[in-house]
């Protein structure tokens, strides 16, 4: 039995690297970079992550060809499961207010392996859809000159019949990428006042759409006439929302953010929340505007509301719309530049990544090298692949990210408290229960004596309550009659982590049922209801589970509401429209994922800051003494080369002699 013990030693170890959290440092607002966004920097920021493209462009393909007019309810619930995992966000930016964003969070309360990992797919993700919103830009702009600038290219310079990439260069979605690029490493406040800029001509842009567009509006374009307000009924409006909810991806650059925001604690979950509303309400605004200024079966999909503006006679307000998109593919630019570099900063800052990427500027506080690399690199790919190669990519890395920033606030909000750390400010420190039989000090020093009932009556509901408040981790006390003997024996924290895993594992299985069941598989009716019953269960079971147990109750920064349930719930869905994208997408993301290894196996697991933490010097060694009182001393000494001999140390210490049975028995460690 010991020598099983002893060969599995060096699995144990290596999984506890692998599963090693970050430590945070006291000062929470100590860093490098610059501390100066506001409140209002930080929401147009989110805004201008989430509107962009896609609100000239998406709202057109999915009311025409997935949900018609009802894209407006497919706006509204993918706003509302966004909500989820922003919250999810909104509380880890607060709450860890350091760059890095999803990967931050992970590494903080999931382990080192997985942080790494969702922080190089989300770097993949900044980068293809920074290079798929250039691409877009360019091709919009070419669209309004006619093509022109296709045309140029394919004549004078080159054009390329190769597969997988695109038929020609795309010079111009590279140039903005490079000049875009400049700007941002001029430093954060130049990057901010931009965006303003771009976002306060998009805003104007998207007010002259509504205001004149509800003035053109038909209301018979909603009517049986045209097709009825729900024409392809509830199952185009699911559909529809599972590709609006792509529409909403960008809002994590407000928790990318959060150590250059002046307050965090308050900055970040409010800035979150005004900017998921303003974008919602955007999308589901102009949707209603578009879809009721022409009939939805006639949408040009590639340029709706320019075209529908075109098409009412109103050709100088198609000019406006075409120059409200462009400003808005500006800003989702500059929020994927603004972000790429803050996560790779913060691997490389952990140690995870190449160090050279955590060098900061001095003059311009912001790390110039991760941007002008990255920056390049995203040039790269929008100057040789096409739009549709780009898209087909999109979205598994950050669904992966929501899905374990999910999982990690429920990891942290039921992480018992390190013993020694103080208790937050208005929580009861869970040990400081008063003796039952210690009589109660009066203010003036004097000891109070119960003389009446109704006093000791007082003083036994008092720690009764004491009593049960349980340290965070526990079992809660009212649970404790029911499931005290199967889960009261388990170590605070235990039974929420198994159940996070379970929620997990049952999550995929739900979903893969819900997903594969009937089409690919064919399953028969009874396995495929018995299955789905039997995941669902364990997915309920789980979140019971975790709920039965005591979390962490802070007043200082925001919390998510309805632990576990709405992490839990934005688990499923994020999963659920994981295992929608398709084989090839997978498979794109597997070879993505192995070269991610390679790069953690081969540099970051050495290079850790939090392995090389809890390793001691390589230059000393540990000398013990027997004292003549039977008492053992350690010291640390400075390991001398081979060549110096022993009279040459001049701090050594003789080698002590055996010890005796009673030194042994009797001596202690100071």
């Amino acid at each position: 039995m010991a020598t099983c013990v002893q060969g599995c030693a060096p699995a144990v170890r290596f999984c506890q690297r692998l599963n090693r959290l970050k430590t945070l440092d006291e000062d929470m607002m100590a860093t490098s970079l610059k501390r100066c966004l506001s409140t209002v920097d930080l929401a147009l920021l989110g805004v201008g992550g989430m509107v962009g493209s896609g609100l000239y462009v998406l709202t057109g393909t999915v009311a025409k060809d997935t949900a018609g007019p009802a894209v407006v309810l497919s706006f509204l619930i993918a706003g509302v499961a966004s909500l989820m995992a922003a919250l999810c966000y909104a509380e880890f930016g607060a709450r860890v207010p350091k760059t890095g964003s999803a990967y931050m969070f992970t590494y903080v309360s999931v382990g080192e392996i997985w942080a790494f990992l969702i922080g190089w797919n989300v770097v993949l993700e900044y980068m293809i859809g920074g290079a798929a919103v250039a691409r877009a830009w360019s091709g919009y702009l070419d669209s309004i000159f006619n093509h022109t600038i296709q045309n140029f290219t394919e004549t004078y310079i080159m054009r390329w019949d190769v597969p997988f990439i695109a038929h020609y260069p795309d010079l111009l979605a590279a140039g903005i990428l490079l000049v875009a690029t400049i700007f941002i490493s001029f430093g954060v406040r130049v990057s901010s006042w931009l965006n303003h800029i771009f976002s306060a001509v998009s805003i104007c842009v998207i007010l002259f759409i509504l205001i004149f567009g509800f003035i053109l509006a038909d209301r018979t374009n909603w009517s049986e006439k045209e097709g009825g307000f729900a024409p392809f009924g509830v199952s185009g409006v699911m559909a529809g929302t599972a590709t609006c909810f792509y529409a909403f991806v960008g809002f994590d650059v407000i928790a990318a953010s959060s150590e250059e925001a002046s307050n965090p604690q308050k900055a970040v979950p409010i800035a979150t929340a005004i900017s998921l509303a303003l974008a919602a309400t955007a999308y589901i605004l102009v949707s209603a505007v578009l879809t009721l200024m022409v009939p939805w079966h006639t949408l040009d999909p590639n340029s709706a509301l320019s075209d529908a503006f075109y098409r009412r006679g109103y050709s100088w307000a198609g000019f406006i719309v075409a120059v409200g998109s462009i400003c808005a593919m500006n800003t989702v630019l500059l929020s994927n530049l603004f972000s790429l570099p803050r996560i790779v900063y913060a691997m490389a800052e952990d140690g995870l990544f190449f160090s050279v990427f955590s060098r900061v500027n001095p003059v311009t506080k912001v790390p110039v090298i991760a941007i002008l690399v990255f920056g390049f690199l995203m040039a790269l790919l929008a100057l040789i692949f096409d739009l549709e190669a780009l898209v087909q990519f999109l979205s598994i890395g950050t669904l992966l990210a929501y899905t374990f920033v999910a999982a990690s606030i429920i990891v942290l909000r039921f992480k018992p408290e390190k013993v020694g750390s103080k208790p937050s400010d208005g929580d009861p420190e869970p040990h400081a229960e008063p003796s039952p039989t210690a009589p109660e000090l009066q203010d003036g020093g004097e000891f109070k004596e119960y003389e009446s009932f109704s006093d000791k009556l007082q003083l036994v509901e008092m720690q009764k309550k004491r009593r049960e408040r349980r340290a965070v981790g526990q079992l809660k006390a009212c649970w404790e009659p029911y499931l005290g003997g199967l889960l009261g024996d388990c170590e605070p924290g235990e039974v929420v982590a198994f159940s996070v895993l379970a929620l997990m594992v049952s999550s995929v299985s739900l979903c893969a049922v819900l997903v594969f069941g009937n089409d690919p598989l064919q399953l028969p009716t009874w396995s495929f209801s018995l299955l789905e019953g039997i995941f669902s269960l364990a997915f309920l079971l789980s979140l019971g589970l975790i709920w039965v147990h005591e979390q962490q109750r802070s007043t200082k920064t925001f919390q998510v509401p309805l632990v576990p349930f709405i992490p839990g719930a934005s688990i499923l869905l994020n999963v659920f429209l994981m295992l929608k994208l398709s084989p090839l997408t997978w498979v794109r993301f597997t070879i993505w994922l192995a070269a991610g290894l390679l790069v953690y196996f081969g540099y970051g697991m050495w290079h850790s800051k939090e392995g090389l933490r809890g390793q001691p010097p390589r230059d000393m060694a540990a000398r013990y003494v027997v004292l003549p009182s039977g008492s053992l001393v350690e010291t640390l000494q400075a390991v001398q080369p081979d060549a110096q001999g022993p009279a040459q140390d001049q701090g050594q210490v003789d080698a002590p002699p055996p010890r005796s049975p009673s030194a042994e028995a009797h001596g202690t460690k100071r």
